[in-house]
Protein backbone atom coordinates (compact mmCIF):
# COMPACT_ATOMS: atom_id res chain seq x y z
CA UNK A 1 0.00 0.00 0.00
CA UNK A 2 2.88 2.57 0.94
CA UNK A 3 4.50 1.71 -2.47
CA UNK A 4 1.52 2.20 -4.25
CA UNK A 5 0.87 5.94 -2.23
CA UNK A 6 4.56 6.69 -3.16
CA UNK A 7 3.77 6.13 -7.04
CA UNK A 8 0.93 7.82 -6.85
CA UNK A 9 2.82 10.88 -5.53
CA UNK A 10 5.38 11.15 -8.08
CA UNK A 11 2.57 10.73 -10.72
CA UNK A 12 1.43 13.79 -9.09
CA UNK A 13 4.56 15.86 -8.94
CA UNK A 14 5.44 15.53 -5.42
CA UNK A 15 8.44 14.75 -3.70
CA UNK A 16 8.56 12.67 -0.96
CA UNK A 17 12.47 13.18 0.06
CA UNK A 18 11.41 17.13 0.10
CA UNK A 19 8.50 17.37 1.92
CA UNK A 20 9.75 14.74 4.56
CA UNK A 21 13.06 16.70 4.84
CA UNK A 22 10.98 20.38 4.85
CA UNK A 23 8.73 18.74 7.87
CA UNK A 24 11.58 17.32 9.79
CA UNK A 25 12.92 21.07 9.76
CA UNK A 26 9.39 21.30 11.71
CA UNK A 27 9.61 18.78 14.15
CA UNK A 28 6.60 19.69 16.27
CA UNK A 29 4.18 20.76 14.07
CA UNK A 30 5.19 17.08 12.49
CA UNK A 31 4.58 15.09 15.94
CA UNK A 32 1.05 16.85 16.29
CA UNK A 33 0.50 15.39 12.10
CA UNK A 34 1.26 11.96 13.43
CA UNK A 35 -0.80 12.51 16.43
CA UNK A 36 -3.92 13.25 14.13
CA UNK A 37 -3.20 10.78 11.98
CA UNK A 38 -5.98 8.37 13.29
CA UNK A 39 -8.73 11.30 12.94
CA UNK A 40 -8.06 11.36 9.34
CA UNK A 41 -8.30 7.77 8.00
CA UNK A 42 -11.72 8.06 8.17
CA UNK A 43 -12.36 11.14 6.35
CA UNK A 44 -9.28 11.80 4.02
CA UNK A 45 -7.39 8.08 3.95
CA UNK A 46 -4.64 9.69 1.29
CA UNK A 47 -3.87 12.39 3.58
CA UNK A 48 -3.68 10.35 6.10
CA UNK A 49 -1.29 7.74 4.37
CA UNK A 50 1.01 10.51 3.54
CA UNK A 51 0.96 11.47 6.90
CA UNK A 52 1.73 8.16 7.62
CA UNK A 53 4.51 7.81 5.51
CA UNK A 54 6.22 11.02 6.69
CA UNK A 55 6.60 10.20 9.99
CA UNK A 56 7.37 6.21 9.74
CA UNK A 57 10.37 7.75 7.82
CA UNK A 58 11.04 10.97 10.27
CA UNK A 59 10.95 8.23 12.80
CA UNK A 60 8.42 10.04 15.28
CA UNK A 61 7.21 8.52 18.21
CA UNK A 62 5.61 10.33 21.58
CA UNK A 63 7.75 8.03 23.58
CA UNK A 64 11.25 8.96 22.77
CA UNK A 65 10.01 13.22 23.32
CA UNK A 66 11.47 14.84 25.97
CA UNK A 67 8.93 15.80 28.75
CA UNK A 68 8.00 19.66 28.05
CA UNK A 69 6.35 22.76 29.89
CA UNK A 70 3.50 22.40 27.21
CA UNK A 71 1.95 19.48 25.40
CA UNK A 72 -0.19 19.15 22.66
CA UNK A 73 -2.53 15.82 24.39
CA UNK A 74 -4.50 15.87 21.38
CA UNK A 75 -6.94 17.04 18.51
CA UNK A 76 -10.52 17.47 17.94
CA UNK A 77 -11.59 17.94 14.37
CA UNK A 78 -14.07 20.72 13.47
CA UNK A 79 -15.34 19.11 10.40
CA UNK A 80 -16.83 21.31 7.64
CA UNK A 81 -15.74 24.58 9.31
CA UNK A 82 -14.25 27.66 7.09
CA UNK A 83 -12.72 30.34 7.99
CA UNK A 84 -11.94 32.48 11.24
CA UNK A 85 -12.53 30.95 14.87
CA UNK A 86 -12.89 33.46 17.34
CA UNK A 87 -13.10 33.01 21.11
CA UNK A 88 -14.36 30.14 23.08
CA UNK A 89 -15.86 29.34 26.51
CA UNK A 90 -16.78 26.74 28.86
CA UNK A 91 -19.55 24.71 30.77
CA UNK A 92 -17.83 23.08 33.09
CA UNK A 93 -20.96 21.44 35.09
CA UNK A 94 -21.37 19.56 31.57
CA UNK A 95 -18.06 19.65 30.59
CA UNK A 96 -18.37 20.88 27.01
CA UNK A 97 -16.57 23.57 25.37
CA UNK A 98 -18.27 26.13 23.03
CA UNK A 99 -15.90 27.55 19.82
CA UNK A 100 -17.05 30.90 18.12
CA UNK A 101 -16.79 30.58 14.47
CA UNK A 102 -16.63 33.53 13.24
CA UNK A 103 -16.20 32.78 9.66
CA UNK A 104 -18.44 30.14 9.67
CA UNK A 105 -21.33 31.73 10.84
CA UNK A 106 -21.40 28.64 13.46
CA UNK A 107 -20.81 27.63 17.56
CA UNK A 108 -19.59 24.18 17.79
CA UNK A 109 -20.61 22.97 21.31
CA UNK A 110 -17.68 20.13 21.95
CA UNK A 111 -18.04 17.11 24.37
CA UNK A 112 -15.11 17.49 26.09
CA UNK A 113 -15.44 13.78 27.29
CA UNK A 114 -15.86 12.29 24.17
CA UNK A 115 -13.46 14.32 21.89
CA UNK A 116 -16.39 15.44 19.44
CA UNK A 117 -18.83 18.32 18.32
CA UNK A 118 -22.05 17.15 20.04
CA UNK A 119 -23.55 19.98 18.81
CA UNK A 120 -23.74 22.96 16.24
CA UNK A 121 -25.50 26.29 16.36
CA UNK A 122 -25.89 27.54 12.33
CA UNK A 123 -27.13 30.91 10.96
CA UNK A 124 -25.21 33.18 13.14
CA UNK A 125 -23.63 36.15 11.92
CA UNK A 126 -19.99 36.40 12.41
CA UNK A 127 -19.84 35.34 15.86
CA UNK A 128 -16.97 36.68 17.84
CA UNK A 129 -17.17 36.22 21.52
CA UNK A 130 -19.29 33.99 23.57
CA UNK A 131 -20.25 33.15 27.77
CA UNK A 132 -21.71 30.69 29.74
CA UNK A 133 -23.54 31.77 33.30
CA UNK A 134 -23.78 29.11 35.04
CA UNK A 135 -26.56 30.43 37.40
CA UNK A 136 -28.78 31.22 34.68
CA UNK A 137 -27.71 28.01 32.49
CA UNK A 138 -27.60 30.10 29.58
CA UNK A 139 -25.16 30.59 26.98
CA UNK A 140 -24.49 33.78 25.21
CA UNK A 141 -22.97 34.80 21.92
CA UNK A 142 -22.24 38.33 20.37
CA UNK A 143 -22.38 38.94 16.93
CA UNK A 144 -20.54 41.42 14.89
CA UNK A 145 -22.01 41.16 11.89
CA UNK A 146 -25.99 42.35 13.26
CA UNK A 147 -24.73 43.55 16.77
CA UNK A 148 -26.68 40.64 18.41
CA UNK A 149 -26.36 38.95 21.62
CA UNK A 150 -28.01 35.93 21.49
CA UNK A 151 -29.60 33.72 24.53
CA UNK A 152 -29.49 29.78 24.85
CA UNK A 153 -30.86 27.53 26.41
CA UNK A 154 -27.85 25.99 28.56
CA UNK A 155 -30.05 22.08 28.66
CA UNK A 156 -31.40 22.35 25.31
CA UNK A 157 -29.26 24.58 23.63
CA UNK A 158 -32.77 26.58 22.26
CA UNK A 159 -33.01 30.26 21.84
CA UNK A 160 -33.97 32.02 24.84
CA UNK A 161 -34.10 35.64 23.98
CA UNK A 162 -31.60 38.22 21.65
CA UNK A 163 -30.23 41.46 22.78
CA UNK A 164 -29.69 43.94 19.85
CA UNK A 165 -26.80 46.16 20.59
CA UNK A 166 -26.65 47.08 16.76
CA UNK A 167 -23.00 47.14 15.83
CA UNK A 168 -20.03 45.02 16.19
CA UNK A 169 -21.42 42.68 19.57
CA UNK A 170 -17.96 41.04 20.66
CA UNK A 171 -16.12 40.06 24.03
CA UNK A 172 -18.28 38.56 26.53
CA UNK A 173 -17.41 38.16 29.93
CA UNK A 174 -19.32 36.82 33.47
CA UNK A 175 -19.73 39.09 36.30
CA UNK A 176 -19.29 36.30 39.28
CA UNK A 177 -20.75 38.54 41.57
CA UNK A 178 -24.11 39.15 40.23
CA UNK A 179 -24.68 36.81 37.36
CA UNK A 180 -24.87 39.24 34.86
CA UNK A 181 -23.01 39.09 31.36
CA UNK A 182 -20.34 41.89 30.42
CA UNK A 183 -20.78 42.21 26.33
CA UNK A 184 -17.87 45.10 24.78
CA UNK A 185 -19.61 46.20 21.45
CA UNK A 186 -19.85 48.83 19.12
CA UNK A 187 -17.84 52.26 18.60
CA UNK A 188 -17.56 52.57 22.83
CA UNK A 189 -19.06 50.73 24.79
CA UNK A 190 -19.93 48.10 27.57
CA UNK A 191 -23.78 46.79 27.62
CA UNK A 192 -24.59 44.76 31.15
CA UNK A 193 -26.98 42.08 30.52
CA UNK A 194 -29.10 39.86 32.63
CA UNK A 195 -28.77 36.28 31.07
CA UNK A 196 -31.78 35.31 32.76
CA UNK A 197 -34.66 37.69 32.03
CA UNK A 198 -33.14 38.18 28.32
CA UNK A 199 -32.79 41.82 28.79
CA UNK A 200 -30.58 44.59 28.93
CA UNK A 201 -29.34 46.44 32.27
CA UNK A 202 -27.01 48.95 31.51
CA UNK A 203 -24.33 50.19 28.87
CA UNK A 204 -20.92 51.89 30.31
CA UNK A 205 -19.51 54.65 27.39
CA UNK A 206 -16.34 54.08 25.94
CA UNK A 207 -13.82 56.34 23.81
CA UNK A 208 -13.38 53.64 21.03
CA UNK A 209 -14.54 49.85 20.02
CA UNK A 210 -13.30 47.46 23.54
CA UNK A 211 -11.78 44.27 23.00
CA UNK A 212 -10.44 42.41 25.65
CA UNK A 213 -11.41 43.31 28.85
CA UNK A 214 -11.89 41.45 32.69
CA UNK A 215 -13.92 41.95 35.25
CA UNK A 216 -12.46 42.72 39.25
CA UNK A 217 -16.14 41.51 40.71
CA UNK A 218 -14.78 42.87 44.42
CA UNK A 219 -14.17 45.96 43.29
CA UNK A 220 -16.87 46.52 41.18
CA UNK A 221 -14.68 47.40 38.04
CA UNK A 222 -13.70 46.60 34.54
CA UNK A 223 -10.54 46.70 33.22
CA UNK A 224 -10.69 47.15 29.22
CA UNK A 225 -8.78 47.69 25.61
CA UNK A 226 -9.25 50.10 23.86
CA UNK A 227 -6.79 50.16 21.68
CA UNK A 228 -8.15 52.56 18.82
CA UNK A 229 -8.29 54.76 21.82
CA UNK A 230 -4.43 53.93 22.79
CA UNK A 231 -5.71 52.82 26.30
CA UNK A 232 -6.56 50.76 28.82
CA UNK A 233 -10.18 51.74 29.99
CA UNK A 234 -11.12 51.81 33.82
CA UNK A 235 -14.85 51.73 34.37
CA UNK A 236 -16.53 51.26 37.28
CA UNK A 237 -19.17 48.64 37.02
CA UNK A 238 -21.42 49.72 39.81
CA UNK A 239 -21.78 53.98 38.55
CA UNK A 240 -22.04 52.63 35.19
CA UNK A 241 -19.06 55.13 33.97
CA UNK A 242 -15.32 55.05 33.09
CA UNK A 243 -13.56 56.45 35.56
CA UNK A 244 -9.65 56.20 34.26
CA UNK A 245 -7.29 55.11 31.57
CA UNK A 246 -4.00 53.70 31.15
CA UNK A 247 -1.44 54.30 28.84
CA UNK A 248 1.66 52.93 27.22
CA UNK A 249 3.17 55.68 24.80
CA UNK A 250 5.38 53.72 22.77
CA UNK A 251 3.25 50.26 22.27
CA UNK A 252 -0.20 49.83 19.98
CA UNK A 253 -2.84 47.49 19.38
CA UNK A 254 -3.57 46.20 23.08
CA UNK A 255 -6.13 43.40 22.00
CA UNK A 256 -5.54 40.42 24.98
CA UNK A 257 -6.23 41.11 28.57
CA UNK A 258 -5.83 38.60 31.51
CA UNK A 259 -6.37 39.77 35.28
CA UNK A 260 -5.10 37.93 38.55
CA UNK A 261 -7.24 39.65 40.84
CA UNK A 262 -5.75 38.08 44.07
CA UNK A 263 -2.32 39.41 43.21
CA UNK A 264 -3.36 42.64 41.92
CA UNK A 265 -1.82 42.47 38.44
CA UNK A 266 -3.06 42.69 34.72
CA UNK A 267 -1.25 40.52 31.95
CA UNK A 268 -1.67 43.25 28.67
CA UNK A 269 -0.79 41.94 24.95
CA UNK A 270 0.31 44.39 22.44
CA UNK A 271 0.73 43.99 19.12
CA UNK A 272 2.98 46.63 17.77
CA UNK A 273 5.61 45.96 18.46
CA UNK A 274 4.83 42.49 20.09
CA UNK A 275 5.06 43.13 24.21
CA UNK A 276 3.47 41.44 27.15
CA UNK A 277 3.20 44.25 29.91
CA UNK A 278 2.72 43.85 33.33
CA UNK A 279 0.63 46.37 35.22
CA UNK A 280 -0.50 46.78 39.26
CA UNK A 281 -4.16 46.73 38.91
CA UNK A 282 -4.43 49.34 41.42
CA UNK A 283 -2.35 52.14 40.09
CA UNK A 284 -2.09 51.03 36.63
CA UNK A 285 2.37 51.33 36.97
CA UNK A 286 3.85 49.16 34.33
CA UNK A 287 5.93 46.11 36.46
CA UNK A 288 7.36 44.81 33.49
CA UNK A 289 7.36 45.03 29.77
CA UNK A 290 8.68 41.55 27.68
CA UNK A 291 8.97 40.52 24.08
CA UNK A 292 5.80 38.50 23.27
CA UNK A 293 4.98 36.40 19.97
CA UNK A 294 3.07 38.08 17.11
CA UNK A 295 -0.76 38.58 16.78
CA UNK A 296 -1.53 37.89 19.90
CA UNK A 297 -5.39 37.73 20.87
CA UNK A 298 -5.81 35.66 24.29
CA UNK A 299 -3.45 35.52 27.51
CA UNK A 300 -4.28 33.71 30.69
CA UNK A 301 -2.55 32.96 34.50
CA UNK A 302 -2.00 29.97 35.43
CA UNK A 303 -2.15 30.60 39.32
CA UNK A 304 -1.06 26.90 40.43
CA UNK A 305 2.10 27.48 38.11
CA UNK A 306 2.35 30.74 38.29
CA UNK A 307 2.58 31.09 34.57
CA UNK A 308 1.43 33.45 31.69
CA UNK A 309 0.01 31.89 28.57
CA UNK A 310 -0.23 33.84 25.46
CA UNK A 311 -1.81 32.32 22.34
CA UNK A 312 -0.45 33.95 18.61
CA UNK A 313 -1.55 33.81 15.52
CA UNK A 314 2.15 33.79 14.52
CA UNK A 315 1.74 30.10 15.07
CA UNK A 316 2.51 29.35 18.83
CA UNK A 317 1.30 29.53 22.56
CA UNK A 318 4.14 31.11 24.79
CA UNK A 319 4.53 30.39 28.14
CA UNK A 320 6.29 32.81 30.91
CA UNK A 321 7.21 31.46 34.34
CA UNK A 322 7.07 33.47 36.99
CA UNK A 323 10.31 33.86 39.40
CA UNK A 324 11.54 36.19 42.08
CA UNK A 325 12.59 39.24 40.01
CA UNK A 326 9.59 38.87 38.01
CA UNK A 327 8.72 36.71 34.74
CA UNK A 328 11.11 34.81 32.20
CA UNK A 329 10.24 33.03 29.25
CA UNK A 330 9.70 29.53 29.72
CA UNK A 331 9.03 27.67 26.00
CA UNK A 332 6.85 28.15 23.01
CA UNK A 333 4.82 25.62 21.40
CA UNK A 334 3.97 25.53 18.18
CA UNK A 335 0.92 25.34 16.95
CA UNK A 336 -0.63 26.99 13.61
CA UNK A 337 -0.65 30.40 11.54
CA UNK A 338 -3.56 31.94 12.44
CA UNK A 339 -4.32 30.20 15.92
CA UNK A 340 -4.25 33.01 17.78
CA UNK A 341 -7.75 31.95 20.02
CA UNK A 342 -7.81 30.27 23.44
CA UNK A 343 -8.69 29.36 26.78
CA UNK A 344 -7.23 28.19 29.85
CA UNK A 345 -9.44 26.21 31.78
CA UNK A 346 -7.96 25.53 35.15
CA UNK A 347 -10.83 23.48 36.15
CA UNK A 348 -9.57 21.20 33.93
CA UNK A 349 -5.72 21.97 33.84
CA UNK A 350 -6.07 22.57 29.94
CA UNK A 351 -5.25 25.21 27.27
CA UNK A 352 -7.51 24.73 24.37
CA UNK A 353 -6.23 26.64 21.08
CA UNK A 354 -8.54 27.00 17.73
CA UNK A 355 -6.67 26.16 14.59
CA UNK A 356 -8.50 27.65 11.22
CA UNK A 357 -9.31 24.75 8.52
CA UNK A 358 -5.98 24.01 6.33
CA UNK A 359 -3.54 24.68 9.33
CA UNK A 360 -1.78 21.51 8.88
CA UNK A 361 -2.35 21.65 5.10
CA UNK A 362 -3.58 18.86 3.14
CA UNK A 363 -7.17 19.91 3.74
CA UNK A 364 -7.15 19.17 7.23
CA UNK A 365 -10.09 19.97 9.21
CA UNK A 366 -10.31 23.17 11.57
CA UNK A 367 -9.47 21.59 14.93
CA UNK A 368 -9.19 22.59 19.01
CA UNK A 369 -5.61 21.80 19.84
CA UNK A 370 -5.95 20.39 23.24
CA UNK A 371 -2.74 21.39 25.47
CA UNK A 372 -1.75 19.87 28.70
CA UNK A 373 0.51 21.99 30.94
CA UNK A 374 3.15 20.35 32.68
CA UNK A 375 4.99 20.70 36.25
Amino acid sequence: MIVTALSILRRKGIEVAALHNHMLADKPRLNMACSWVGGLIACRPFAALLTAILCIAAGVGHAAEPATPLVLERTIALKGVSGRIDHLAVDFGRKRLFVAELGNGTVDVIDLASGSVMHRIEGLKEPQGVGYAPGADVLAVANAGDGSVRLYRGDSLSLAGSIDLHDDADNVRLDTRTGNMVVGYGSGGLAVIDPAKASLVSRISLQAHPEGFQLDPNRRLAFVNVPDAHQIAVADLQAGRQTGSWQIPDARANFPMALDSTHGTAAVVFRKPARLVMFDAHTGKTLSTLAACGDADDVFFDSKRHRVYVSCGAGSVDAWQQDGTGYHRLTSLKTASGARTSLYVPELDRLFVAARAGFFGLGSDAAILVVRPVD
